[in-house]
């Protein structure tokens, strides 16, 4: 009994937890496999095994499209995050200059209100570029692209502005004593101490953008335009909800490979910036 108050009870609730978790996944694998691949005879058991439900995805519809502009814009729009952020994170948290608080503070009041309440003024403003310059207007993947850019450097320049106020500015200034300009510091001494925060950012960046949907609902109507998350809702759309759940599940399990690849991908720069220097060589 004494195990069961000290010990036994934590395990029990993270077994609860690791079931509650798998519960979602364990239902879209099932439904993806029924061979029926309807929601009316979805089991969390599968009662049987096929592919069908992936042949008819990729047979049917443009999956393949909406999978290449995820990752088309996804990547792109995760890399331009990135590196316009800690450049801009850079400036902040070292640099002393006329409007430097008020942009801090301009970045956070502007971080408060969703990108969503501003739709209506982005389509009409949209609408226009769309009629001045086609190639970064509606059904383009740099249109959206932009469009995410300008709702993600605020708070990934708040977040990496943190992470460079930890690193001493003595290394800045060894460095300028030694002839480095600023992007030498930079570039050279300072970006690889701070790969932990940029994996972190990137991997963040990558998440919300490949699974955003509202706004690419907005701007992505032709067919061959959408994204993964606007492709597969309009599966579901109308009578085709029971009929297209298997090749929903289908494609939901697909989505998640690039994400799963990006976190594996930045795991071992996310622990290795964090165990770097814990140990004396």
């Amino acid at each position: 009994m004494s195990w069961v108050k000290q010990v036994g009870w934590r395990h029990l609730v993270g077994i609860t937890a690791v079931l509650f978790s798998l519960f979602p996944i364990v239902f879209v694998v099932s439904a993806a496999l029924n061979p029926l691949g309807t929601l009316s005879s979805s089991e969390l058991l599968p009662t049987g095994f096929t592919l069908r439900n992936f042949v008819d995805l990729f047979a049917e519809h443009a999956f393949v499209n909406w999978y290449g502009n995820s990752l088309l814009i996804a990547g792109l729009a995760s890399a331009a995050a990135i590196f316009i952020s800690m450049l801009a994170a850079y400036a902040f948290s070292r640099m002393r200059f006329r409007g430097r608080r008020v942009g801090l503070l301009s970045l956070l009041m502007i971080q408060m209100f969703p990108q969503f309440l501003a739709v209506v003024t982005i389509y009409l403003m949209f609408t226009t570029i769309t009629d001045l310059w086609p190639a970064v207007g509606f059904n383009t993947a740099w249109g959206l692209i932009l469009l995410y850019l300008g709702g993600a450097l605020g708070v990934n320049t708040w977040l990496m502005k943190g992470f460079f106020d930890t690193v001493p500015k003595e290394l800045d200034e060894s460095a300028t004593m030694d002839g480095a300009s600023h992007a030498q510091a930079f570039f050279r001494i300072i970006l690889p101490l701070v790969t932990p925060i940029i994996a972190v950012t990137g991997l963040l960046v990558f998440i919300a953008t490949i699974n955003e949907f509202l706004l690419a609902n907005v701007f992505l109507t032709d067919t061959e335009a959408k994204t993964l998350s606007v492709g597969l809702y309009g599966l579901l759309g109308g009578e085709s909800r029971n009929t297209n759940f298997g090749i929903f599940c289908a494609g939901s399990l697909l989505t998640a490979i690039p994400t799963v690849l990006v976190f594996q991908f930045l795991q071992r720069y996310i622990v290795s910036g964090l165990t770097a220097g814990s140990v004396k060589g």
